[in-house]
Protein backbone atom coordinates (compact mmCIF):
# COMPACT_ATOMS: atom_id res chain seq x y z
CA UNK A 1 0.00 0.00 0.00
CA UNK A 2 1.72 3.31 -0.83
CA UNK A 3 2.21 5.97 1.24
CA UNK A 4 -0.63 9.42 1.45
CA UNK A 5 1.73 11.47 3.50
CA UNK A 6 -1.20 12.21 5.89
CA UNK A 7 0.61 11.24 9.01
CA UNK A 8 3.53 13.70 7.93
CA UNK A 9 4.15 15.38 11.51
CA UNK A 10 2.31 13.07 13.58
CA UNK A 11 3.76 11.73 16.86
CA UNK A 12 2.97 7.69 16.88
CA UNK A 13 3.98 6.11 20.36
CA UNK A 14 4.48 2.16 19.77
CA UNK A 15 4.93 -0.76 22.16
CA UNK A 16 7.35 -3.46 21.21
CA UNK A 17 8.78 -2.05 18.47
CA UNK A 18 12.46 -3.07 18.19
CA UNK A 19 11.18 -5.61 15.59
CA UNK A 20 8.76 -7.95 14.65
CA UNK A 21 5.26 -6.34 13.54
CA UNK A 22 5.51 -3.09 15.71
CA UNK A 23 8.89 -2.27 14.02
CA UNK A 24 7.34 -2.83 10.95
CA UNK A 25 4.47 -0.18 11.48
CA UNK A 26 7.23 2.27 12.52
CA UNK A 27 8.78 2.25 9.61
CA UNK A 28 5.71 2.10 7.56
CA UNK A 29 4.62 5.81 8.87
CA UNK A 30 8.07 7.15 9.22
CA UNK A 31 8.13 6.97 5.14
CA UNK A 32 5.05 9.70 5.76
CA UNK A 33 7.17 11.69 7.88
CA UNK A 34 6.20 11.03 11.43
CA UNK A 35 7.69 11.14 14.41
CA UNK A 36 8.02 7.69 15.89
CA UNK A 37 8.62 6.63 19.28
CA UNK A 38 10.30 2.97 19.74
CA UNK A 39 9.18 1.84 23.22
CA UNK A 40 10.46 -1.51 23.74
CA UNK A 41 12.94 -3.24 26.77
CA UNK A 42 15.35 -4.06 23.94
CA UNK A 43 18.43 -1.68 25.02
CA UNK A 44 21.36 -4.07 24.48
CA UNK A 45 21.77 -6.59 21.48
CA UNK A 46 19.61 -9.90 22.36
CA UNK A 47 21.72 -13.16 21.76
CA UNK A 48 18.74 -14.48 19.61
CA UNK A 49 16.89 -11.81 18.67
CA UNK A 50 18.06 -9.15 16.02
CA UNK A 51 17.48 -5.17 17.08
CA UNK A 52 17.40 -3.23 19.87
CA UNK A 53 15.60 0.06 20.61
CA UNK A 54 18.25 2.05 18.86
CA UNK A 55 18.46 0.01 15.65
CA UNK A 56 15.20 0.43 15.27
CA UNK A 57 15.37 4.23 15.90
CA UNK A 58 18.02 4.24 12.98
CA UNK A 59 15.80 2.74 10.71
CA UNK A 60 12.91 4.67 11.19
CA UNK A 61 15.38 8.22 11.20
CA UNK A 62 16.77 6.47 7.22
CA UNK A 63 13.13 5.79 6.35
CA UNK A 64 12.33 9.55 6.27
CA UNK A 65 10.86 9.77 10.09
CA UNK A 66 12.37 11.40 13.26
CA UNK A 67 12.84 8.30 15.84
CA UNK A 68 12.84 8.73 19.60
CA UNK A 69 13.96 5.43 21.65
CA UNK A 70 12.94 4.75 24.80
CA UNK A 71 13.34 2.08 27.31
CA UNK A 72 10.53 0.75 28.28
CA UNK A 73 8.85 -2.16 29.89
CA UNK A 74 4.99 -1.57 29.86
CA UNK A 75 4.56 -3.42 32.81
CA UNK A 76 6.75 -0.65 35.13
CA UNK A 77 4.27 2.44 35.21
CA UNK A 78 7.00 4.72 36.20
CA UNK A 79 9.01 3.88 32.50
CA UNK A 80 5.72 4.07 31.26
CA UNK A 81 4.90 7.49 32.07
CA UNK A 82 8.75 8.80 31.81
CA UNK A 83 8.70 8.01 27.86
CA UNK A 84 5.60 9.47 27.67
CA UNK A 85 6.77 12.60 28.91
CA UNK A 86 9.74 12.40 27.11
CA UNK A 87 7.93 11.96 24.04
CA UNK A 88 5.75 15.01 24.69
CA UNK A 89 8.70 16.95 25.26
CA UNK A 90 10.57 16.63 22.21
CA UNK A 91 7.33 16.25 19.73
CA UNK A 92 4.75 18.51 21.55
CA UNK A 93 2.18 15.30 21.97
CA UNK A 94 0.87 11.87 21.12
CA UNK A 95 -1.35 11.64 18.08
CA UNK A 96 -1.17 7.92 18.25
CA UNK A 97 -0.46 5.13 20.40
CA UNK A 98 0.00 1.75 19.01
CA UNK A 99 -0.22 -1.10 21.96
CA UNK A 100 1.83 -3.86 19.66
CA UNK A 101 3.97 -5.37 22.83
CA UNK A 102 2.89 -9.07 24.00
CA UNK A 103 3.61 -11.96 25.57
CA UNK A 104 2.69 -15.59 24.20
CA UNK A 105 2.94 -19.02 26.25
CA UNK A 106 0.68 -21.63 24.61
CA UNK A 107 0.23 -24.13 27.74
CA UNK A 108 -2.92 -25.74 29.36
CA UNK A 109 -3.89 -24.77 32.39
CA UNK A 110 -1.43 -27.63 34.46
CA UNK A 111 1.34 -26.78 32.90
CA UNK A 112 1.06 -22.54 33.09
CA UNK A 113 3.21 -21.24 35.98
CA UNK A 114 1.68 -18.27 37.98
CA UNK A 115 4.97 -16.89 36.50
CA UNK A 116 4.28 -17.39 32.97
CA UNK A 117 0.75 -16.35 34.00
CA UNK A 118 1.12 -13.03 35.15
CA UNK A 119 4.00 -12.25 32.42
CA UNK A 120 1.43 -12.72 30.06
CA UNK A 121 -1.39 -10.34 31.90
CA UNK A 122 0.77 -7.69 32.91
CA UNK A 123 2.00 -7.06 29.33
CA UNK A 124 -0.92 -7.67 27.13
CA UNK A 125 -4.08 -6.63 29.23
CA UNK A 126 -2.43 -4.63 31.96
CA UNK A 127 0.40 -2.94 30.03
CA UNK A 128 -2.29 -1.38 27.14
CA UNK A 129 -4.34 -0.36 29.83
CA UNK A 130 -1.83 1.80 31.55
CA UNK A 131 -0.16 2.99 28.32
CA UNK A 132 -3.45 3.73 27.19
CA UNK A 133 -3.88 5.89 30.48
CA UNK A 134 -1.06 7.10 30.28
CA UNK A 135 -1.43 8.91 26.45
CA UNK A 136 -4.88 9.22 27.14
CA UNK A 137 -4.45 13.34 28.42
CA UNK A 138 -2.19 14.27 25.20
CA UNK A 139 -4.63 12.13 22.59
CA UNK A 140 -6.98 14.44 23.81
CA UNK A 141 -5.30 17.58 22.61
CA UNK A 142 -4.95 15.87 19.24
CA UNK A 143 -7.15 16.58 15.85
CA UNK A 144 -6.13 13.01 14.73
CA UNK A 145 -6.07 10.79 17.80
CA UNK A 146 -5.89 7.48 17.44
CA UNK A 147 -5.69 4.02 19.86
CA UNK A 148 -4.66 0.48 17.55
CA UNK A 149 -4.32 -2.85 19.70
CA UNK A 150 -2.78 -5.44 18.15
CA UNK A 151 -5.16 -7.63 19.30
CA UNK A 152 -7.93 -10.25 17.80
CA UNK A 153 -11.70 -10.44 17.57
CA UNK A 154 -13.66 -11.60 20.88
CA UNK A 155 -14.53 -15.03 19.86
CA UNK A 156 -16.79 -17.16 22.62
CA UNK A 157 -15.83 -20.44 20.66
CA UNK A 158 -14.41 -22.51 23.34
CA UNK A 159 -11.87 -24.00 20.52
CA UNK A 160 -9.69 -20.66 21.50
CA UNK A 161 -9.92 -21.51 25.15
CA UNK A 162 -9.32 -24.64 25.54
CA UNK A 163 -5.89 -25.45 24.55
CA UNK A 164 -4.13 -22.19 26.42
CA UNK A 165 -7.02 -20.38 28.46
CA UNK A 166 -4.56 -18.37 30.03
CA UNK A 167 -2.90 -16.57 26.83
CA UNK A 168 -6.37 -16.26 25.57
CA UNK A 169 -7.33 -14.28 28.34
CA UNK A 170 -4.88 -12.02 28.03
CA UNK A 171 -5.45 -11.28 24.07
CA UNK A 172 -8.57 -10.42 25.07
CA UNK A 173 -8.17 -8.57 28.13
CA UNK A 174 -6.80 -6.07 25.14
CA UNK A 175 -9.50 -6.82 23.22
CA UNK A 176 -11.92 -5.67 25.72
CA UNK A 177 -9.86 -2.32 26.45
CA UNK A 178 -10.85 -1.74 22.57
CA UNK A 179 -14.73 -2.90 23.68
CA UNK A 180 -14.79 -0.27 26.40
CA UNK A 181 -12.29 2.46 25.37
CA UNK A 182 -13.99 3.21 22.12
CA UNK A 183 -17.00 4.44 23.42
CA UNK A 184 -15.30 6.09 26.74
CA UNK A 185 -13.28 8.10 24.78
CA UNK A 186 -15.88 9.12 21.74
CA UNK A 187 -16.32 12.27 23.25
CA UNK A 188 -13.05 12.79 22.75
CA UNK A 189 -12.72 11.81 18.97
CA UNK A 190 -10.03 9.24 19.77
CA UNK A 191 -10.37 6.49 17.63
CA UNK A 192 -9.91 2.77 19.40
CA UNK A 193 -9.64 -0.01 16.95
CA UNK A 194 -8.17 -3.74 17.06
CA UNK A 195 -5.76 -4.95 14.14
CA UNK A 196 -5.71 -8.88 13.91
CA UNK A 197 -3.81 -11.00 11.17
CA UNK A 198 -5.46 -13.69 9.06
CA UNK A 199 -2.55 -16.00 8.95
CA UNK A 200 0.49 -16.31 11.01
CA UNK A 201 3.17 -13.04 10.75
CA UNK A 202 7.13 -14.42 10.33
CA UNK A 203 8.42 -12.65 13.77
CA UNK A 204 10.68 -13.79 16.25
CA UNK A 205 7.37 -15.03 18.20
CA UNK A 206 6.11 -17.17 15.44
CA UNK A 207 9.90 -18.87 14.88
CA UNK A 208 10.18 -19.64 18.64
CA UNK A 209 6.82 -21.26 18.38
CA UNK A 210 7.21 -22.97 15.17
CA UNK A 211 10.65 -23.24 14.08
CA UNK A 212 12.50 -21.74 10.81
CA UNK A 213 11.03 -24.01 8.66
CA UNK A 214 7.50 -23.07 9.33
CA UNK A 215 8.67 -19.46 8.21
CA UNK A 216 7.66 -20.42 4.25
CA UNK A 217 3.71 -21.13 5.53
CA UNK A 218 3.71 -17.39 7.13
CA UNK A 219 3.42 -13.61 5.84
CA UNK A 220 5.62 -10.78 6.59
CA UNK A 221 5.06 -8.16 8.85
CA UNK A 222 4.80 -6.29 6.32
CA UNK A 223 0.70 -6.84 6.02
CA UNK A 224 -0.26 -5.29 9.10
CA UNK A 225 2.12 -2.50 9.06
CA UNK A 226 0.19 -1.98 5.50
CA UNK A 227 -3.17 -2.31 7.11
CA UNK A 228 -2.73 -0.54 10.68
CA UNK A 229 -1.51 2.03 8.45
CA UNK A 230 -4.78 2.40 6.31
CA UNK A 231 -6.76 2.62 9.74
CA UNK A 232 -4.58 4.99 11.07
CA UNK A 233 -4.70 7.23 8.17
CA UNK A 234 -8.87 7.50 8.40
CA UNK A 235 -10.74 9.68 10.13
CA UNK A 236 -10.91 8.58 14.08
CA UNK A 237 -14.11 10.27 14.54
CA UNK A 238 -16.07 7.85 12.34
CA UNK A 239 -13.48 4.92 12.60
CA UNK A 240 -14.06 3.32 16.14
CA UNK A 241 -14.76 0.17 17.90
CA UNK A 242 -13.57 -2.09 14.70
CA UNK A 243 -12.14 -5.59 15.11
CA UNK A 244 -10.57 -5.06 11.89
CA UNK A 245 -7.94 -8.21 10.29
CA UNK A 246 -5.78 -7.49 8.08
CA UNK A 247 -6.26 -9.05 4.82
CA UNK A 248 -10.07 -7.40 4.67
CA UNK A 249 -8.77 -3.96 5.53
CA UNK A 250 -6.32 -4.15 2.50
CA UNK A 251 -8.83 -5.68 -0.02
CA UNK A 252 -11.10 -2.47 1.10
CA UNK A 253 -8.41 -0.26 -0.10
CA UNK A 254 -8.02 -2.06 -3.13
CA UNK A 255 -5.01 -4.51 -2.93
CA UNK A 256 -5.59 -7.31 -4.89
CA UNK A 257 -1.83 -8.77 -4.73
CA UNK A 258 -1.62 -10.65 -1.72
CA UNK A 259 1.18 -12.66 -3.39
CA UNK A 260 3.86 -9.37 -2.39
CA UNK A 261 3.26 -10.10 1.72
CA UNK A 262 4.17 -14.39 1.62
CA UNK A 263 7.27 -14.92 2.55
CA UNK A 264 7.65 -17.86 0.19
CA UNK A 265 4.98 -16.95 -2.60
CA UNK A 266 5.10 -20.89 -3.62
CA UNK A 267 3.01 -21.45 -0.54
CA UNK A 268 0.55 -19.00 -0.54
CA UNK A 269 -2.02 -21.60 -0.56
CA UNK A 270 -1.10 -23.55 2.53
CA UNK A 271 -0.76 -20.10 4.66
CA UNK A 272 -1.02 -21.59 8.45
CA UNK A 273 -3.97 -19.57 10.24
CA UNK A 274 -3.51 -17.07 12.95
CA UNK A 275 -5.56 -17.94 16.08
CA UNK A 276 -9.03 -16.88 17.07
CA UNK A 277 -10.78 -16.39 13.60
CA UNK A 278 -13.05 -19.79 12.92
CA UNK A 279 -13.60 -18.92 9.64
CA UNK A 280 -10.18 -20.33 9.14
CA UNK A 281 -10.93 -23.48 9.31
CA UNK A 282 -13.32 -23.14 6.25
CA UNK A 283 -12.59 -22.85 2.98
CA UNK A 284 -13.15 -19.26 1.86
CA UNK A 285 -13.86 -17.62 -1.11
CA UNK A 286 -12.33 -16.65 -4.71
CA UNK A 287 -11.36 -13.49 -3.92
CA UNK A 288 -7.37 -13.37 -3.25
CA UNK A 289 -7.62 -14.93 0.56
CA UNK A 290 -5.14 -18.06 0.94
CA UNK A 291 -6.43 -21.43 1.22
CA UNK A 292 -7.09 -22.50 4.78
CA UNK A 293 -9.28 -25.30 4.48
CA UNK A 294 -8.83 -28.75 6.65
CA UNK A 295 -9.56 -31.41 4.09
CA UNK A 296 -12.77 -33.74 5.21
CA UNK A 297 -11.30 -37.00 7.00
CA UNK A 298 -10.42 -39.90 5.80
CA UNK A 299 -12.26 -42.80 7.04
CA UNK A 300 -11.13 -45.45 9.59
CA UNK A 301 -8.76 -47.95 9.68
CA UNK A 302 -5.24 -46.02 8.92
CA UNK A 303 -3.66 -45.00 11.96
CA UNK A 304 -1.10 -48.53 12.28
CA UNK A 305 -0.53 -48.22 8.76
CA UNK A 306 1.23 -44.90 8.93
CA UNK A 307 3.38 -46.29 11.73
CA UNK A 308 3.96 -49.15 9.45
CA UNK A 309 5.44 -47.04 6.47
CA UNK A 310 7.32 -44.81 8.83
CA UNK A 311 8.93 -47.74 10.20
CA UNK A 312 10.03 -49.37 6.22
CA UNK A 313 11.58 -45.74 5.27
CA UNK A 314 13.38 -45.13 8.78
CA UNK A 315 17.32 -44.37 7.48
CA UNK A 316 20.27 -42.81 9.69
CA UNK A 317 19.79 -40.48 7.39
CA UNK A 318 16.42 -39.05 8.30
CA UNK A 319 17.72 -40.47 12.40
CA UNK A 320 21.06 -37.66 11.83
CA UNK A 321 18.50 -34.70 10.27
CA UNK A 322 15.44 -35.15 12.97
CA UNK A 323 17.15 -36.36 16.28
CA UNK A 324 14.34 -36.49 18.47
CA UNK A 325 12.09 -39.05 19.94
CA UNK A 326 8.66 -38.79 19.65
CA UNK A 327 5.46 -39.80 21.36
CA UNK A 328 2.24 -39.82 19.76
CA UNK A 329 -1.19 -40.30 21.81
CA UNK A 330 -4.16 -40.81 19.04
CA UNK A 331 -7.46 -40.20 20.39
CA UNK A 332 -11.12 -40.61 18.60
CA UNK A 333 -11.71 -44.01 17.21
CA UNK A 334 -8.48 -45.01 16.60
CA UNK A 335 -7.14 -44.78 19.69
CA UNK A 336 -3.60 -45.31 20.93
CA UNK A 337 0.08 -44.81 21.72
CA UNK A 338 2.81 -45.09 19.01
CA UNK A 339 6.63 -43.68 19.58
CA UNK A 340 8.91 -42.87 16.78
CA UNK A 341 12.44 -42.70 17.93
CA UNK A 342 14.62 -40.72 14.91
CA UNK A 343 17.85 -40.27 17.74
CA UNK A 344 19.26 -43.99 18.35
CA UNK A 345 21.07 -45.70 15.78
CA UNK A 346 18.83 -46.55 12.52
CA UNK A 347 15.78 -45.34 14.38
CA UNK A 348 12.90 -47.27 15.62
CA UNK A 349 8.76 -46.90 15.57
CA UNK A 350 6.09 -49.00 17.30
CA UNK A 351 2.82 -49.05 19.43
CA UNK A 352 3.00 -48.43 23.04
CA UNK A 353 5.18 -46.07 24.77
CA UNK A 354 8.69 -44.35 23.74
CA UNK A 355 12.00 -46.36 25.07
CA UNK A 356 13.51 -43.34 26.10
CA UNK A 357 12.04 -39.58 27.32
CA UNK A 358 10.70 -38.35 24.36
CA UNK A 359 11.57 -34.95 23.42
CA UNK A 360 8.43 -34.12 22.05
CA UNK A 361 5.13 -36.01 22.82
CA UNK A 362 1.76 -35.09 20.04
CA UNK A 363 -1.91 -35.35 21.41
CA UNK A 364 -4.12 -35.99 18.25
CA UNK A 365 -7.25 -36.92 17.00
CA UNK A 366 -7.65 -39.90 15.15
CA UNK A 367 -10.17 -38.22 12.47
CA UNK A 368 -6.88 -35.32 11.34
CA UNK A 369 -3.88 -37.44 12.14
CA UNK A 370 -4.02 -39.69 8.77
CA UNK A 371 -4.28 -35.64 7.15
CA UNK A 372 -1.37 -34.52 8.59
CA UNK A 373 0.55 -37.27 7.91
CA UNK A 374 0.09 -37.02 4.27
CA UNK A 375 0.86 -34.01 4.28
CA UNK A 376 -2.58 -32.38 3.53
CA UNK A 377 -2.19 -30.49 6.85
CA UNK A 378 1.26 -28.90 7.89
CA UNK A 379 1.79 -29.96 11.96
CA UNK A 380 2.58 -26.11 12.61
CA UNK A 381 -1.24 -25.30 11.23
CA UNK A 382 -2.91 -27.82 12.58
CA UNK A 383 -1.16 -26.53 16.22
CA UNK A 384 -2.49 -22.99 15.30
CA UNK A 385 -5.83 -24.59 14.54
CA UNK A 386 -6.10 -26.54 18.39
CA UNK A 387 -5.79 -30.01 16.50
CA UNK A 388 -2.41 -30.80 17.41
CA UNK A 389 -1.53 -30.40 21.06
CA UNK A 390 2.40 -30.20 21.64
CA UNK A 391 4.27 -31.09 25.13
CA UNK A 392 7.69 -30.59 24.90
CA UNK A 393 10.29 -29.65 22.37
CA UNK A 394 7.88 -27.61 19.95
CA UNK A 395 10.40 -27.63 17.33
CA UNK A 396 11.70 -30.62 17.31
CA UNK A 397 7.99 -31.48 16.58
CA UNK A 398 7.28 -29.17 13.70
CA UNK A 399 10.36 -31.00 12.02
CA UNK A 400 7.71 -33.74 11.21
CA UNK A 401 7.51 -32.17 7.58
CA UNK A 402 10.23 -34.05 6.20
CA UNK A 403 9.06 -37.17 7.96
CA UNK A 404 5.67 -36.49 6.54
CA UNK A 405 6.77 -35.29 2.91
CA UNK A 406 8.11 -39.35 2.87
CA UNK A 407 5.41 -40.90 3.43
CA UNK A 408 3.28 -39.36 0.54
CA UNK A 409 3.88 -42.08 -2.21
CA UNK A 410 3.63 -44.59 0.23
CA UNK A 411 0.21 -44.39 1.79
Amino acid sequence: MINSGKLAGRTVFITGASRGIGKAIALKVARDGANVVIAAKTAEPHPKLPGTIYTACKEVEEAGGKGLACVVDVRDELQVRKAVEEAVKRFGGIDILINNASAINLTPTAQTDMKRYDLMHNINTRGTFLVSKECLPYLQKSNHAHILNLSPPLNMNPLWFKNHVAYTMAKYGMSMCVLGMHEEFRPYNIGVNALWPRTAIQTAAIEMLTGTESAKYNRKPEIMADAAYAILTKDPKTTTGNFFVDDDVLREHGVTDFDQYCVDPAYKDQLMPDFFLDEAAAVPPSDGRPSLATPKTQGGGKIAPIFQAIEKNLSPTTVQQTQAVFQFVVTGDESGKWFVDLKNGNGSCGQGEAPSTPDATLTMDSKNFFEMFTGKIKPATAFMMGKLKINGNMQKALKLDKLMGSLKSKL
